[in-house]
């Protein structure tokens, strides 16, 4: 019976583990949201249902704003001028309101397919 060489099982052994390894954040989705003094763009959100996905904010107004969606439990303010991100581990596919807190004109539907 020969022996497999301790470097070869080390090898395989990270080669296993790199390849069930969650993904990387650079690799998930990014969908991106203007905000901008009481109006957001898109109206529709779309993300996908089910993965991991990045949601970048950039407030290209004069005043702060304050992403929220109370069925989401998410909230993210923003000042003029700057740019964020909320990170989804999962959304269940549905449609969930948002609304500028700051802004209570400001509405828009995310939609999870």
């Amino acid at each position: 019976m020969s022996r497999v060489p301790c470097s070869i099982v080390s090898a395989v052994v990270l080669l296993i583990a790199a390849a069930s390894a969650p993904a990387h954040a650079d690799d998930m989705p990014v969908i991106k949201v203007e905000m901008r003094d009481g109006v957001i763009i898109p109206t529709v959100i779309e993300v996908p249902a089910n993965t991991r996905f990045k949601l970048e904010i950039s407030n290209t107004g004069q005043t702060p704003v304050e992403f929220e969606s109370t069925e989401l439990k998410r909230e993210k303010a923003l000042a003029a001028g700057s740019t964020s991100a909320i990170v989804f581990r999962t959304l269940d596919a549905g449609t969930y309101q948002v609304f500028d807190d700051f802004h209570p004109e400001a509405k828009a539907t995310l939609v999870a397919k």
